[in-house]
């Protein structure tokens, strides 16, 4: 009721005033939001606003911040909350101001929860072997979560005697942790009140400390015998220790001296190389890691040999005196001498070199070399030997020698033409290593180059490009060298570069009707720079286009083909250098010979296969045309009639045949062009007698098959006379089978012919056969068994000797 008159006392409110009513209404009322999220308030007035207002929960207006904006417009305002944190929560109010004062306005209420978070929970965490660890697991949530361990997938719980506890903060307490310990734990976190579970997995870590054994304490050695000795330490723990050497409170690195090494199971090792007598003492070897440290030390005697202390490398300049000392020591005391590697003599105290420029002076193991008036020679190698009963050390030194610069070559004058660039080479050897500069008229060029000039540094070289743009460029250039030791100069000539001179003394030689040889001698000058090749030109006389031909690289012969027949032709000859084409010799004439008959060909000989003869035809000068053809005659030194046999001109052979055995041929041969025949050239020949049909003339042409074939026909033949002649002689044989099989004729003699019948074999004993024909004296006899089916079958009977 009394809702009801609220409303109609504003309606009439309204009415009087002619006004909409202010009405404010938000978006939500209440919410829930998270640590870290965001979220905005949408506010409405209904009427006609002149102001929107937000207020906080403590009741302060809302001023635009990083963390909470504000969006307003004519009736409608948006507020903004980023990232909500814990203090934000409460009780947001949006208030509407109209024209008159009047106001009006909405509320929601924001609840701000924590979420499960794990702050900064790290993974692996590493404890010692037998302490009490720790696992730390910081988990924060509103309202405060409940937490529960898990290893190798089960409840950790707290049993009597466990060595397992959860503290109140929730951290994992593991008494006297083993390294049976190490695994993945998981702390697994929830709210019950909003179902919110999660969890974060956790690697523990036991690190035990190192355990440190050595198989043997005490070593011996003998200095300066290149001797080594191995210490070897064995370790164990976890994480694997790190084995260091030390020795006198310094660690031992990697070195010639020092080889480091570690193998399987543990074992680190330290090598000692070239033991001298100051590595006797004690080394430590110290194993480490995150669990602790343990150190055991091992002892080393050195005994003393022959030993050398101080030899250092020498350096002398050219021309001075050098001084090289060598200080050994030993027990007994050793003897010093000394030899020079380049020549391998060998200088001992007391005496003195060949030349008197070496001595050497030696006292209480202490030797001085002295070598007066150095020489580059001298620079090399020197060794150090220290000899006693019990052995011997040596040491080798470097003799270096200093001296002034010293140039190397003997090329001082260079030419070239203006915008040719030309590279002057000053070459030195020195040491210490020059610097080197150049010098143009008292000006030094820079070493950056100028317009026209580049300076080209390496090691014991300069090199000077220059690039004439006019006169004023050529001429005299320095090159400067200058170490410690002194100062060298060398001068080098620009000069300026000129086309060849004209080649002189032209000839002409070989001239024929198409080609010429052109020889000429070379010019007088060929400009300062090197020719490159000529260049020859020629023409008919009369005519104003000259040929080019150039001559191969820088010959002094050029042949010219192609010429034609009977023509007078111009020649002329220039040399061509970098600089440019020098001016032409004379100019000489020479005419090609006319079109004539060709010169007689040559002819050379060669026996054919059977009746023929082979005649080989070389070509000689063909008169200007080519050869049409060849006319062979022939005939035997007993007939007067010829034969002719004509062969093309671009054949080289021609073949004659049949020939007759045992005679002698006289051949006539002529070439002819368009213009005619040329003079004949004669040859004789001989043919051979007819050769004998023997077995190496019968298989002299035939191969390795035919050979074969014919060795088995051969056999084949053989088989079949020895097979005819039994037929017929003896009445056996493959001929007299076939017969008896083919004619079906039995043989029967007296009471053997029912045997036969019967298939029963019976034997005919023949007497033995002279050549002459009468019965043998021997009393040997041949059984011949006769089977039912005809077949024969001989024996000799042998039952007699």
């Amino acid at each position: 009721m009394k809702t009801v008159l609220q409303l109609l006392q504003l309606l009439g409110v309204l009415v009087c005033s002619g006004q909409a009513a202010l009405q404010v209404s938000i978006s939500l009322n209440k919410v829930e939001l998270s640590v870290g999220e965001s979220k905005f308030f949408i506010c409405t007035a209904i009427g006609e606003p002149v102001r929107l207002e937000w207020f906080n929960p403590q009741g302060e207006r809302i001023v635009a911040s990083r963390r909470m904006a504000l969006h307003t417009e004519a009736s409608r305002s948006r507020l903004i909350i980023y990232n909500a944190i814990i203090e934000d929560a409460g009780i947001y109010r949006c208030q509407a101001t109209d024209a008159n004062g009047h106001t009006e306005e909405a509320s929601v209420v924001l609840e701000i929860y924590q979420r499960l978070t794990f702050r900064d929970v790290q993974s692996p965490q590493e404890f010692r072997h037998g302490e009490t660890a720790e696992v730390v697991c910081d988990v924060i949530s509103s309202p405060v979560p409940a937490v529960v361990w898990y290893y190798q997938d089960r409840e950790i719980t707290e049993e009597p005697h466990s060595r397992y506890m959860v503290l109140p903060n929730n951290n994992l307490q593991i008494h006297q942790v083993t390294k049976a310990d190490e695994g993945v734990y998981r702390c697994e976190a929830s709210v019950e009140a909003r179902g919110e579970i999660d969890f974060v997995d956790i690697a523990v870590v036991v690190n035990v400390p190192p355990v440190l054994s050595v198989f043997q304490q005490s070593f011996n050695a003998t200095a300066d015998y290149q001797e080594s000795v191995t210490f070897t330490c064995i370790t164990s723990g976890s994480p694997d220790p790190l084995v260091t050497w030390h020795r006198k409170s310094q660690q031992l690195e990697p070195s010639e001296q020092y080889i480091l090494s570690r193998l399987e199971g543990g074992r680190s090792m330290l090598t000692i190389r070239n033991i001298r007598q100051s590595d006797g003492g004690t080394y430590s070897c110290r194993a480490t890691n995150k669990a602790g440290v343990q150190e055991r030390e091992l002892f080393l005697k050195v005994f003393v040999q022959p030993h050398i202390l101080q030899l250092k490398n020498v350096t002398a300049v050219e021309g001075s005196a050098a001084m090289i000392s060598c200080l050994a020591e030993g027990e007994p005391l050793p003897e010093v001498s000394w030899r020079r590697a380049s020549d391998g003599q060998t200088f001992m105290d007391g005496l003195r070199s060949s030349d008197s420029r070496v001595e050497v002076r030696g006292r209480h193991g202490k030797s001085e070399l002295t070598i007066s008036g150095v020489k580059l020679t001298d620079l090399g190698r020197f060794d150090c030997e220290a000899l006693s009963r019990i052995g011997g050390h040596q040491k080798s030194m470097f003799l270096d020698i200093e001296y002034i610069p010293k140039f190397l070559t003997n090329h001082t004058v260079y030419f070239s033409w203006e915008g040719n660039p030309v590279n002057i080479s000053c070459d030195v050897m020195s040491n210490p290593p020059a610097t080197m500069l150049w010098r143009r008229e008292r000006f030094t060029i820079p070493t950056e180059g100028t317009h026209n000039t580049r300076i080209h540094s390496a090691e014991g070289k300069s090199v000077l490009e220059v690039t004439p743009m006019s006169d004023r460029d050529f001429g005299r250039y320095n090159c400067t060298a200058r170490n410690n030791i002194g100062v060298r100069y060398q001068e080098f000539i620009l000069a300026q570069a000129d086309v060849p001179s004209n080649p002189h003394s032209v000839r002409l030689s070989a001239v024929s009707q198409r080609l010429a040889t052109v020889t000429f001698m070379t010019p007088d000058s060929h400009g300062g720079v090197p020719i490159n090749y000529y260049l020859v030109q020629y023409r008919e006389a009369g005519s104003l286009e000259w040929r080019d031909v150039r001559s191969h690289s820088v010959q002094t012969t050029v042949v010219l083909t192609g010429l034609e027949p009977n023509t007078t032709y111009e020649v002329r000859v220039s040399a061509v250098n970098g600089k440019g084409q020098g001016e032409f010799s004379h100019t000489e004439s020479f005419q090609t010979l006319p079109i004539r008959e060709p010169s007689p060909p040559a002819v050379h000989g060669q026996r054919g296969v059977g009746k023929a003869y082979r005649l080989g035809l070389v070509k000689q000068d063909d008169g200007g045309m080519p050869i049409v053809e060849y006319i062979v005659k022939y005939k035997t030194d007993k007939e007067e009639q010829w034969m002719t046999k004509l062969v093309p001109g671009a054949q080289d052979f021609a073949m004659l045949q049949p020939l007759q055995w045992n005679t002698r041929y006289e051949v006539e041969i002529t070439a002819r062009n368009v213009k005619g025949l040329s003079e004949p050239t004669f040859y004789q020949f001989f043919m051979p007698q007819k050769p004998d049909i023997t077995a190496e003339s019968l298989f002299s042409g035939l191969g390795l098959g035919a050979v074969v074939g014919l060795g088995l026909g051969a056999l084949l033949l053989l088989l079949v006379l020895v097979d005819v002649s039994c037929f017929f002689l003896r009445h056996c044989g493959l001929l007299m089978c076939i017969t008896r099989t083919l004619c079906g004729k039995k043989t029967a003699t007296g009471g053997k012919g029912k045997e036969l019948e019967e298939g029963k074999a019976a034997y005919l004993k023949l007497p033995l056969k002279e050549e002459n024909g009468k019965e043998s004296l021997k009393p040997d006899t041949i059984e011949i068994k006769v089977h039912s089916d005809n077949s024969l079958h001989t024996q000799p009977n042998i039952s007699k000797a």
